[in-house]
Order: structure tokens, then sequence, then C-alpha cells
């Protein structure tokens, strides 16, 4: 297992749609094995592809973690059913350092897609669980915090990452 540089805002392909994952090849189940120690090590909760510079449909999510690690769960193709209920939540990323902001997300929602072997799964969830589910789903759709944020925020964070670029 190899810890995999994550990409950071502006990258493209952090806003870009991705694509569905039509088959589990040596290669995906090598990213999925990358995605979750990444993910760990980073002190995630929760890693998409496109934030290891992969434009597919995976998602790799604990909300155990970062320390306890009890729960890992691998998911490709995600797709909400039953959402339900509103909650806001303070959520930061792993590709926007030092970034938060406010996001209203629902808080019940069904989430189906395909484990790492291939199987079909269904999950139900509610709370930090499904909060970080959206999350890491928005990134599929090429979404990051940045695009939940005011116009004023997204433009002080886009200063700042200039100024790291330069510095």
């Amino acid at each position: 297992m190899a810890r995999l540089p994550i990409r950071t805002y502006p990258d493209p392909v952090l806003a870009k749609k991705t694509q569905p994952v039509a088959e589990i090849t040596p290669e995906i189940a090598k990213l999925i094995e990358d995605m979750v120690q990444t993910m760990y090590e980073s002190d995630g909760v929760g890693l998409a592809a496109p934030q290891v510079g992969h434009s597919i449909r995976l998602i790799t999510v604990d909300e155990t973690g970062p320390k306890e690690r009890k729960n890992p769960l691998v998911i490709l193709n995600p797709v909400f059913s039953d959402c339900s209920g509103a909650k806001e939540s303070e959520e930061s990323c792993l590709s926007l350092p030092t970034f938060t902001c406010k996001v209203k997300r629902y808080e019940c929602l069904t989430l189906k897609g395909m484990n790492e072997k291939g199987e079909d799964i269904e999950i139900r969830a509610e709370g930090l669980l499904a909060i970080i589910l959206q999350h890491e789903c928005d990134h599929l759709e090429g979404k990051t915090l940045v695009d939940h944020a005011s116009r004023l925020k997204r433009t002080m964070y886009d200063t700042k990452v200039k100024k790291w670029k330069k510095d």
C-alpha cells in the first residue's frame, strides 16, 4: 500500500465530473487499498478518487476515523435516494488546506453502490456518516467546499491559495 499525493484546490481534476467504474480491475483494487491508507494517514474520514487524481466514481469513508479506524467503507458508483431532513455542518476538506465552511446537508439518506468486491450495497446513513457521504459524493460531481461558500469567502481563499503558490 502506498500513500497517494492529495490534489489540492484549484487542481482541475477536482472540478471534473467523474466516470462510473465498470469493473474492479487489479488497478482499481490497488487504488482502493491506497486510498484507504491515504485517508487514514492524512487524518481524514473520507476520500474521493478525484482527490488523488482519478476521475472515477469511487469513495472511501470511515466515520470512526481518523483515530479508531473501525469501519472503513468503499463505495463505487454511489447513488443517493430517500434523502430527508436538513442539517448545517461545519466542514473541512483534505483538498482545501485551512478552509472550512458551513454546508446544508440532508440529515438522513440511503446510498446504493458497489463495494470493493463488486457486490451491490445499500447503506442507510444519518448524522455524521450522512454528511461525510454527501461531502465525498460532491467530489464525484466536480464540487468542492468552495462551491458551497459565499462569493466573498471563496475570493478570500483564492487569494490565499495564490499567495501560497508564490511563496
